[in-house]
Formats: C-alpha cells, structure tokens, sequence
C-alpha cells in the first residue's frame, strides 16, 4: 500500500510518502541518540550500524501503528468516532513500541551474540512512545481535517442543490403568471380587433417565449438582455392599450452589462400594468431609470374602480429569487399616490 498512492490518499486522506520517508528518518535518528548516542561514542562507521538498528525498530513500529491507523479508519469511518479512533490508536502505540521493542531485542541478542544488550528501560522507551504518538497524532489530525472539510462541501453542495431547486420552482411560478395574464390580452385583442392582429399577436409571444426558454436556465441575466425582453412584453401590451400605455427608458449604456435576476423587470411592468386603469383619460406612464446602482421601477397609483385581488405573486417571487442568489434585498416604497419598486443590479461574483 504504500506505493500505491492513491490508496496513501484514500485511507490517511493526502500521500504521506515523504511525510513517512522524513519521519522515519528523524525518529530513527532520536531513538539512536536516547538510546546509544551512537555517534557521539563510536567511531562513524559503527555509529552508522548502530543507527541501523534505530532505524529497524523505528521502520517496524511506524508500519505496525500505521496499518493499524489504516484499519481503524475501515472500521470507524464516522466523524463521530474520533475518540475511539484516538483511544484505541494510543493503546496500539504503547503495545507496539514495546512489543516490537522486546521482539527486536531478542533477535538482535540471536544476531549479535548472548552479550548483546540493548539498553532498553521504560524511561528510555516513555519518550519513545510519546513522540511516536504525537507523530501518529499527525495523521490523525491530517485525516480529521480532509474529512472535516470534506463533511464542509458535501453539506455546501446539498444546500447549494436545495436552493437551486427553489429557484427552479420560482422560475417556475414566474412563467405560468406570465402565461396567464398573456392569454387574457390574447382574449381582448380577439374581442376587439380582427385575426390579423390576434395572429400578429401570436407571433409577438411566440417570440417573448423563446426568450425564456433560452434564459430559463440562468439564475441572472445580463441588464441588455432583460430589457431587450421587457420592451418585446410592453411591445405586445401596446397592442392592447396604444398610446395609453407609455415607458420610458432612462439608462446609461455602462449599466447594461450589470446582471440582474431573469423576469424581474418583466414582472414589474406587469404589475403596473395589471393593477393601474390604462385609459385615454388617465394613461399609465411607469419610468424606468437607474439610481444608486438600482434599477427603478416608477408609476403613479391609478386604482382601478374594480380592484383586481393581489397574490403578491410577481413581488414575492423577485424577492425571493434575490435573496436566494445574491442575498440581497429589493425595495418597495408605496404612498397614496406612488409605487416604486428597486432592484439592486449586480455582478457575476454576487452569486451565491
């Protein structure tokens, strides 16, 4: 396993190739010097067969509390089981320091001789086991943290796909409100006018609806093309009104590359329009301009005698739709006389 890299990744959480290749290096070097001082006391050569000796017990020890680490993490795979893991992690560390230190001296004692004598003491191998178990301690820790963070996007990932299936749903909304109210101009122009242009009509919407169908898959749309399709919706409601109907565009060319929520726009144009007497005797002019890098939807209040019942809808909808993406919020200011809606425009980073 451990030249198989990605099985290093996949049961210690990163490649500990050279973590593992230092380390053991460096402990043998430590458990060379508490117990020999190798080369300190002996000429170079015989330090170095001594440090070899270090360097065998501390290989053994490292592969045994490392395949242990490797099966506890098969056994105990929860976020949840960490203490356990660390416990029974610890236990295994003092058994294999002194059994692998027991075991080696008894074949070191066969190798060299009756006389060999390793020096061993629990003073000596204490210090053994705690600098082996903040070693080991690493790679728990290290483990910890991949899965932590990997726990950390999972969960990201999982309320990234709730939201977007909420925006899906309001997407959703907005399109049979759209349909809805479109049909119903459908009905008037075919009271009022010949087929000619009920089919003119017909044509206009099919248009409109490309429209979002080509943009029902974006959270925000460009300003540019938000307005291409708002002017294409008041374009069809001039079929109905004429000139009782007025709006008029009042936005700066740089604005035009801000983003803004698909239909929004759209929907606040159809709000007016639905809410408002359009007459020769009392026309609806709603103003659209920019302020305080806010697109502004502005008409002055003329109630209907017969008031069409508000869902909401349409204003609940844009409001929900920003906070889910971007976290910001629209304004709505209205007074006896007046109506405005604010629609923070944004850029693409705004996206949550």
């Amino acid at each position: 396993m451990f030249s198989n890299k990605e099985k290093r990744i996949r049961y210690l959480g990163f490649d500990d190739f050279w973590f593992a290749l230092i380390g053991i290096l460096v402990l043998s070097f430590i458990t060379d010097y508490l117990f020999n001082k190798s080369f300190v006391r002996f000429p170079f050569g015989e330090a170095v067969l001594h440090w070899s000796i270090s360097l065998f017990f501390t290989i053994c020890n490292w592969f045994i509390i490392r395949k242990v680490i490797i099966l506890l993490r098969i056994k105990f795979t929860g976020l949840n089981d960490v203490g356990k893991r660390l416990v029974l992690l610890f236990i295994t560390i003092v058994g294999t320091v002194l059994l692998v230190d027991f075991i080696g001296n008894i074949l070191l004692s066969f190798i060299f001789g009756k006389n060999y004598n390793a020096q061993s003491s629990s003073l000596i191998l204490l210090p053994i086991i705690i600098i082996s178990t903040m070693t080991m301690a690493i790679y728990e820790a290290i483990y910890y943290y991949v899965r932590l963070k990997k726990s950390i996007i999972e969960r990201e990932q999982v309320k990234q796909a709730m939201v977007q299936a909420e925006l899906d749903t309001l997407k959703n909304q907005a399109q049979p409100h759209f349909l809805f109210n479109t049909l119903n101009t459908l009905r008037d122009i075919i009271d009022q006018n010949p087929k000619e242009d009920a089919k003119e009509f017909v044509d206009k919407l099919a248009n409109v609806y490309r429209f979002i169908l080509e943009s029902g898959n974006a959270n925000l749309i460009s300003l540019r093309e938000e307005i291409k399709f708002a002017q294409s919706y008041i374009h069809i409601q001039l079929e109905r009104f004429g000139k009782n109907l007025q709006v008029n565009w009042d936005l700066p060319q740089n604005a035009m590359d801000r983003m803004i929520v698909p239909m929004s726009l759209q929907l606040l144009l159809e709000n007016a329009i639905k809410h408002n007497t359009i007459s020769k005797a009392k026309p609806l002019v709603i103003t659209v301009h920019l302020q305080n890098d806010h697109l502004v939807v502005y008409n002055k209040l003329q109630p209907k005698s017969t008031q069409i019942p508000s869902t909401k809808v349409g204003l609940k909808n844009i409001e929900k739709r920003y906070d889910l993406i971007a976290g910001k919020s629209i304004t709505i200011e209205k007074s006896d006389t007046e109506f405005q809606v604010q629609l923070p425009l944004l850029i693409v980073a705004d996206q949550k």
